[in-house]
């Protein structure tokens, strides 16, 4: 329990730590908007990062943590105003459990704010995904799906901008919980770094 605890609090203080380099970074001293956002928005993420999962029946803990590539990673939305976006979140990471693929996403109905001109945050709660991967189902080995509950936070800056498309740097991080059946759970932790690319 105790490793556990510092695992998750390791992870959460690197979180801060990337919040407050983007918080240094999005400093702008010119405080005039230079894109016009409105209407629909999408948005696809690349990426890496790290999955932490643990189980009920212990075949997994968090005491190991693997690294993973973002798939898929969508975002879907539309422009409010100005500075705030309803949006709906895919985001997904594909891990190894017992020699199969699997992946751990969610559809997450969120919040995008834009702080700064250039800098925003985002973030929802939904519905946990757990699931195998697309190329890896295997008839009564790794075909079952798992559903649950999961939050998403996440922050990015915008690097490059051009009419209606945007280039961004952005971290995230994804806790969620599913349900695998028999009164047993799985949990997940993730954090991914990725560069999205956006059309708002």
């Amino acid at each position: 329990m105790k490793t556990i605890k510092k695992q998750i609090l390791s992870r959460l203080a690197c979180v801060a730590f990337t919040l407050v380099s983007s918080i240094t970074y999005a400093q702008n001293t010119n405080p005039e908007t230079t894109t016009q956002r409105d209407g629909f928005i999408f948005e696809f993420v690349v990426g890496g990062g790290i999955i932490s999962i643990e189980d009920s029946a212990g075949i997994q803990t968090f005491d190991k943590s693997q690294g993973t590539f973002v798939f898929p990673n969508l975002k879907f939305g539309y422009m409010l105003n100005e500075k705030l976006a309803l949006t709906a979140s895919l985001p997904g990471n594909i891990y190894e459990f017992q020699d199969n693929d699997r992946n751990f996403g969610a559809f997450i109905p969120s919040v995008q704010y834009w702080i700064k001109d250039r800098w925003w945050i985002h973030g929802g709660i939904g519905l946990a995904i757990d699931s195998p991967a697309l190329y890896d189902i295997k008839d009564d080995v790794n075909d079952n799906w798992n559903f649950g509950a999961a939050v998403m936070a996440s922050s990015g800056y915008e690097i490059y901008k051009k009419k209606n498309f945007a280039l961004n740097v952005q971290s995230k991080l994804v806790l969620g919980n599913v349900s695998l059946g028999g009164n047993a759970d799985r949990d997940a932790v993730i954090f991914n770094i990725g560069l999205g690319f956006s059309w708002l």
